[in-house]
């Protein structure tokens, strides 16, 4: 796979198989995502690798404060307290876009809470990594922890596995860092879920639209 197949081939996949990993495999992934670019050369990122019985009891424990309404945490806000547009339409869409591929209708609320609450059982993937930054660091570090990511998104594919980034499971901070003794000097970022992707699953079959680059692009002679 070439990179421009990997990038524009990658989807956040939210159904995967109940199938395990090596950790070799995993392991391979991160010694790859590790030469990111960062400045200075800081490598903000620390990585924690979940799967097995912590990652299920990680899972009940979101499932049990998201229904017994407890107000999520999280170390930053991820999305701003008021949309406008274009942002507000393009976060509807892809809302839309979700709820038809599970054929579910804007009055079945119940089905929707539902649907929502399988980012809390991290999609059915057997891993997923948490990744930490230091709360000393400046701005620019959360540049390098983005591209340090979609390295790691990027590095998947190659080895025929799904991802997907979750802002969601960054919910309870202090939850994560508890159940995995991470300091509390570590910012939570999110989330990945990561298998195989459960290829007949009508989740991982619909794309979301994307701006042409005309609509995004300026260009200066």
């Amino acid at each position: 796979m070439n990179v421009l197949e990997a990038i524009e081939g990658r989807i956040s996949t939210r159904a995967y198989l109940d199938r395990p990993m090596e950790k070799e495999t995993i392991r391979k992934i991160l010694d790859t995502a590790r030469w990111s670019p960062s400045g200075v050369n800081t490598q903000p990122w620390q990585v924690a690798v979940v799967q097995g019985e912590t990652l299920q009891q990680l899972s009940q424990t979101f499932l049990d404060r998201a229904r017994e309404g407890v107000k999520p945490n999280p170390d930053y806000d991820y999305y701003p307290g008021e949309w406008v547009q274009p942002y507000k339409d393009r976060r509807f869409q892809c809302g839309m876009d979700l709820y038809k591929a599970l054929a579910i209708g804007r009055e079945d609320q119940e089905k929707r809470r539902e649907a929502a609450l399988n980012n809390y059982r991290f999609f059915g993937a057997p891993a997923s990594l948490f990744f930490f930054m230091d709360k000393r660091l400046g701005t620019g570090s959360w540049l390098d922890m983005g591209m340090f990511i979609q390295s790691v998104m990027l590095a998947a594919r190659e080895y025929g596995l799904g991802s997907c980034p979750q802002a969601s499971t960054a919910h309870y901070p202090d939850v994560v860092r508890e159940a995995l003794g991470i300091s509390t000097e570590k910012l939570l970022i999110c989330g990945l879920a990561l298998g195989y992707a459960d290829q007949s699953h009508p989740l991982n079959q619909y794309r979301t639209v994307r701006e042409s680059v005309e609509a995004f692009s300026t260009w200066h002679n």
